[in-house]
């Protein structure tokens, strides 16, 4: 309206040399915008100009007239986005309450208990007064005022715990720990000194040590007694329990282990069809469809099964009944002998290169060598950890030395012939669940409960090669390939996976065989001899057979009640398949 005005002063300026409306305006004369939207000359109808205002625009009414002031949410804003008045910051709380809340949940909290508000303390005063309580025994009072000062006493008020003379002895003023005060007794102590560098025996430099230090405490007599039942309630509680020690038996189940030549059942036999020595495997297999055979004698559940090396005309069991069994694989498939000497369940079993030992190891920490044709048990070694797996070393001027993963973590050596841990592996951090020996017998892989898998060279304890890998799973059953190249490992995570045995131990990508359920069990898997099949148990019991090259799943069927943990191919069969469970059973599909 200012500048509407200014506008019709200067045409009234310039039209009307009598200046009567200039007058009024210049007298200062304001025409009021409430009285009227149209502004019209003051002139006279003899006045030359005339004109008229119109202002257009319309009244708006803001937000702030209408609302009033401005409401500020203090649960829910964390912000405020204006500068509100002292009215609208501490206005009351508007609004319907929540009916079903008490009046204590309707008060107003900062902490579980109630509302607390910030005590500005300074920091520097607080850690003064608590350092001098600690060290001097007393501090001002806080609660008679800041400075600590009783108006009517006219000094400051203490709280002291120690007497009033011991307080006055050591402070007059009651100083704090950052004021000066008189050196006390306690608080320097005498060093023995002997700076002459001449004194050689006796010659003590900086490093004396201070008068009245005690080196060598001896307890009082009282403690004594009470340090000693002490430390015989502890031998007592970390005694260990005595094993009872089991003698080693064997009992044979046919009544001539000999045939009318002499010769034990050790012998390879040639009447059954095919030829056993031969070190070619057959030209082309195929997929078993039936089951022909079913040894049974285990009570327990199975844990491995074992061929005779080479020839594969036996079988050896181990089972969760602590005993070790082995049977014939041809002809009448008898039972042939039981070895008894574990007091817990048999873990693993392994053959020497021609089978005339094995090796056993069990759940009661011991690993027992024994004599496959007598039965004898020529040595048992231990390290007080349970032996997960283990393994002869396959190498001809070597029979005499086996590998053994434990539960802490270590790949042992033993010595048959001394009967001493010759050398140590320790790099896995859990518990080691497989070693095979690749590459020649130069060096050998193990798997372990760390998800790792690592390649040692022999007699070497420290690994050259580490995989690991954060998709990767624990692998608790490896097997070589008949051709040596490829490493076929069971994974938990429901797969076969291959590595790359010849380069880098690389995974074959392409390379997987999925299908089957194996997590949570050590299910083994094989391969077929002419490498076209991959074989594999099942947690269901089931048996799953996959093509080597496409890695298509062939053939599935049922061969055990319960887990199938074992699952081995004949070495010189071009379809037989034996098979182990946890029903305690050993089934042959051909």
């Amino acid at each position: 309206m200012a500048a509407i005005f200014a506008l019709k002063t200067a045409y009234a300026d310039s039209d009307d040399s009598d200046g009567s409306a200039d007058g009024e305006i210049a007298a200062g004369k304001v025409i009021s915008e409430e009285s009227t939207l149209h502004l019209k000359s003051t002139d006279g109808p003899s006045s030359s100009s005339k004109m008229q205002l119109v202002v257009a625009a319309p009244e708006v009414i803001t937000k702030e007239d209408v609302q009033g002031t401005k409401a500020i949410d203090h649960v829910t804003n964390k912000e405020v986005m204006f500068n509100p008045t002292y009215q609208q910051m501490f206005a009351p709380e508007q609004g319907p309450a929540n009916p079903f809340k008490t009046r204590q949940q309707l008060a107003q909290k900062n902490t579980l208990a109630g509302f607390v508000q910030e005590a500005h303390v300074d920091k520097f005063q607080f850690e003064n007064q608590r350092k001098t309580f600690y060290s001097y025994g007393y501090a001002v009072d806080p609660s008679i005022d800041e400075s600590g000062i009783d108006e009517t006493a006219g000094n400051k008020t203490v709280i002291a715990d120690v007497g009033e003379e011991l307080m006055a002895k050591n402070n007059e003023k009651e100083r704090t720990v950052f004021e000066k005060i008189k050196t006390r007794e306690a608080d320097k102590r005498k060093r023995q000194k002997c700076d002459n560098p001449e004194d050689i025996d006796g010659f003590l430099g900086p490093w004396g040590g201070f008068v009245d230090d005690v080196k060598i405490s001896k307890p009082s007599e009282e403690e004594q007694i009470e340090i000693d039942e002490l430390l015989a309630k502890r031998k007592k509680r970390g005694k260990k329990a005595e094993e009872a020690t089991i003698e080693e038996k064997t009992t044979l189940h046919v009544k001539n282990p000999n045939d009318y030549q002499g010769r034990s059942y050790l012998h390879i036999p040639q009447d059954v069809g095919v030829n056993l020595k031969s070190d070619t495997p057959p030209d082309r297999c195929f997929l078993p469809k039936k089951l022909i055979h079913t040894w049974s004698g285990h009570t327990k559940a199975v844990s491995a099964i074992r061929l005779f090396p080479k020839s594969g005309h036996l079988l050896l069991s181990t089972s969760m009944d602590c005993k070790v069994k082995i049977w014939e694989v041809y002809n009448k498939r008898r039972l042939l002998r039981t070895y008894h000497g574990h007091a817990k369940a048999v873990r693993d079993a392994c053959f020497s290169n021609y089978g005339s030992e094995f090796l056993t190891a069990a759940y009661d920490r011991y690993i027992k060598l024994w004599d496959t044709e007598t039965g004898e048990c020529k040595a048992k070694f231990t390290s007080n950890k349970v032996p997960y797996c283990v393994k002869f070393n396959p190498d001809e001027d070597k029979q005499n030395i086996f590998v053994a993963g434990t539960s802490d973590k270590k790949i042992v050596a033993w010595d048959t012939r001394s009967g001493e841990i010759v050398q140590e592996y320790d790099r896995h951090l859990g518990a080691v669940n497989t070693i095979t020996f690749v590459d020649d017998n130069k060096r050998f892989v193990s798997t372990s409960d760390d998800k790792s898998l690592r390649v040692w060279e022999w007699d070497i304890p420290v690994d050259f090669k580490y995989i690991a890998d954060p998709g990767m799973h624990s692998m608790p059953s490896v097997t070589l390939s008949p051709n040596g190249k490829w490493l076929g490992c069971q994974s938990l995570d429901n797969q076969i996976m291959i590595f790359d045995v010849h380069g880098r131990f690389r995974v074959k990508q392409k390379k997987k065989f999925k299908g089957h359920m194996v997590a949570g069990y050590a299910c083994q898997m094989d391969f077929s001899p002419d490498l076209s099949y991959v074989v594999s148990g099942d947690g269901d019991g089931k048996v799953f057979i996959w093509d080597w090259k496409t890695t298509k799943l062939f053939s599935k069927f049922r061969a055990h009640d319960k887990v199938c943990i074992g699952c081995l191919w004949h070495p010189h069969e071009t379809s037989k398949v034996i098979t182990c469970g946890w029903d305690g059973l050993i089934k042959l599909w051909d």
